[in-house]
């Protein structure tokens, strides 16, 4: 299925684009099979015989993923304009749009800033911070780099505890032990769950490369940190994996608890079992705009702090991308949670 939509958006782009910069059709159809095979390929390459070249035609690859949502979006809004203006400039205006976008999606993604949230709960004796982290995406393009950078900004907020919610891993280029080894300079206990992406990399895998460091990873299970109870939750596409392995875990109403789990889903059973805070990420706040739209349809709750009545649910826009080197509308975020009694 997206391999059909990529080709049918990349075959629309580069017919309507070229036909408007006057570019012959044979070169528009080579130009449209070189596109199509272009990601599959470097997706390959990239996964079997790693090497700079790989790399490089790898980040080309995806960065063309958010060229074609500008460029789709801009052609759409000038087939409108079209009929009631027109103009023999319209391809290079469209190319010009197109270019800006993506300038300023790239430098945007390079950004990480830090968002303080205030949130009160029930039964909790003390204040608590708790730094989460989400989406990552360790990979190809967010390399040990990226890590460092992420791991240096969070040792200075001084947190209680790291939580991250999934997707550490972004299962584009082969794993290695070293590159997860500066999570050893956290002082805090740190908390890890899955996503998606470990799933697509073999969940077992990841986890063996995850053995020699401070990473604690939950496995549908209970834990507790001072008075707080930590409930992890593996990822599953299973719409009632969630709330069947809930149902198996003892937890104890009259102390606060904080439910991890991947994606913004099962907040109403866990509302009826009692946790006071649910952590996720996986919507990326749809990173590229206007793709967040998109990405509410399948989510109620795509960013940010929701009170829920006795429940409150934080989702993480993500600290890293995926796929493209963009953001538009949305930031990477490491999220600093100070939970206070309620």
């Amino acid at each position: 299925m997206f391999l059909l939509i990529y080709i049918s958006l990349n075959f629309y782009v580069v017919i309507r684009l070229g036909g408007y910069l006057e570019i012959e059709k044979n070169i528009l159809y080579l130009l449209i099979i070189l596109i199509n095979f272009s990601l599959p390929i470097s997706m390959y390459m990239e996964r079997i015989f790693p090497n700079i070249l790989s790399k490089i035609f790898y980040t080309i690859s995806t960065f063309w993923l958010g060229i074609l949502l500008f460029a789709l979006c801009l052609l759409l809004i000038y087939e409108i304009i079209s009929l009631f203006w027109t103009t023999s400039y319209a391809g290079i205006i469209i190319i010009t749009g197109i270019a800006i976008l993506s300038i300023a999606s790239a430098v945007n993604a390079s950004k990480i800033t830090i968002k303080e949230v205030n949130i009160p709960i029930k039964n909790l004796k003390k204040n608590i911070d708790i730094v989460q982290l989400s989406d990552i995406h360790i990979g190809t393009i967010r390399n040990s780099n990226f890590l460092k950078k992420i791991i240096k900004k969070t040792s200075q907020l001084n947190p209680d505890m790291i939580i991250i919610t999934g997707d550490m891993v972004d299962a584009s280029s082969r794993l290695n032990k070293e590159m997860f080894k500066d999570f050893n300079k956290f002082k805090s206990p740190i908390y890890f769950i899955t996503g998606n992406h470990e799933v697509i990399e073999n969940t077992e895998k990841t986890y063996s490369f995850l053995e020699e460091t401070n990473i604690q990873i939950l496995k549908n299970e209970i834990i507790s940190f001072e008075d707080v109870q930590i409930i992890g939750i593996e990822f599953s596409e299973d719409k009632n994996h969630l709330e069947e392995k809930l149902k198996k875990i003892n937890i104890d109403k009259s102390k606060p608890s904080i439910l991890i789990y991947h994606s913004p889903e099962g907040y109403n059973e866990a509302k009826k079992l009692g946790i006071n805070l649910q952590l996720a990420g996986h919507t990326h706040s749809g990173q590229i705009f206007p793709f967040n739209f998109i990405v509410k349809i399948k989510y109620k709750y795509i960013k940010g702090l929701y009170d829920l009545g006795s429940m409150f649910l934080y989702v993480s826009p993500g600290t890293g991308t995926w796929g493209p080197y963009m953001r538009l509308g949305s930031k990477n975020e490491i999220t600093l949670l100070k939970l206070t009694p309620g």
